[in-house]
C-alpha cells in the first residue's frame, strides 16, 4: 500500500468509527489536510445521518457543503462529539505536530472544546521524539520579527512561511532544527511569546486515539 492508500485506510477507519456514536446531538469536528479530506469524502456516504459539523478551516467547510453536509460555526455548537483530523507528527503519549496546512489554530481550538480527538495518520508520522517536521507557529504579522528572535533563544530556527496568509489573517514561523524533548513545556513557553496566537504542538490536549495506517494494518493507540 502506498500512502495515499493507508491513508484512506485510516480515513474509512475513522469515519466507521464516528458512524457508529451519531445520534440527534453529534457534532463532528473536522480537520483539514490530505488525510482529513479523505474522511470528508467517506463523511458523504452517510451525511443524510449527520446532524452538524464544525470545520477547522474554510477550505474544510468548502468541502463538506460541496457534498451537501451541513456545517454550522463553533459557537452555536452545544458541543463536539468527537473531533477526527490527522498531524504531521505524533508520539507515543499523543502528542502532535499539527498545522502544516496553516490551519492550526482552528484545528488546536476545537480540539479543545471536543469530547474526543480522534488522529489519523499514516504509520510514518509515528515518531520518538517530535520535531523532524518544523513545528508551525501562528503570529500576529507586527509580531514577526520579535517571535523569531524568541525562538532563536528558545534553540530553534524559524523560517518564515513566505505567501502564507492563514483563514484569521495572520502568518506561520515554522521552527526548524528543534529536538521537543518535553513538548508540554515549549507549548507554553512558545504561548506566552507576544504575538504568537498559538502553535502547532497539541500537547496541553493530546489525541485520544490515534489510529496508524502502516502495510501490515491497521493501529490504534489510545490514552
Amino acid at each position: 500500500m502506498d500512502q495515499n492508500e493507508l491513508k484512506k485506510a485510516v480515513a474509512r477507519a475513522a469515519a466507521d468509527y464516528v458512524k457508529t456514536r451519531l445520534d440527534e446531538r453529534t457534532v463532528i469536528g473536522v480537520g483539514t489536510g490530505s488525510t482529513a479530506n479523505y474522511f470528508i469524502e467517506y463523511l458523504g456516504e452517510f451525511k443524510q445521518d449527520i446532524q452538524a459539523t464544525v470545520a477547522s478551516s474554510e477550505d474544510t467547510a468548502k468541502r463538506l457543503k460541496a457534498l451537501g453536509i451541513p456545517v454550522i460555526e463553533l459557537n452555536s455548537a452545544p458541543e463536539v462529539s468527537v473531533y477526527v483530523d490527522g498531524a504531521d507528527e505524533a508520539n507515543e503519549y499523543l502528542q502532535l505536530i499539527k498545522g502544516g496546512g496553516g490551519a492550526l489554530t482552528r484545528e488546536k481550538i476545537i480540539a479543545a472544546v471536543a469530547k474526543e480527538f480522534v488522529c489519523i495518520a499514516d504509520g510514518s508520522k509515528l515518531v520518538d521524539v517530535l520535531g523532524s517536521f518544523p513545528l508551525p507557529v501562528e503570529v500576529i504579522p507586527m509580531a514577526r520579527s520579535h517571535v523569531g528572535r524568541e525562538i532563536v533563544k528558545l534553540g530553534g530556527d524559524p523560517v518564515y512561511r513566505d505567501g502564507v496568509v492563514t483563514d484569521n489573517g495572520n502568518i506561520i514561523i515554522d521552527i526548524h532544527n528543534m529536538s521537543i524533548v518535553d513538548p508540554r513545556k515549549l507549548e507554553q513557553q512558545l504561548n506566552q511569546i507576544t504575538g504568537v496566537v498559538t502553535n502547532g504542538l497539541f500537547a496541553m490536549r493530546p489525541a485520544d486515539k490515534l489510529i496508524l495506517g502502516t502495510i501490515e494494518g491497521l493501529r490504534t493507540l489510545s490514552l
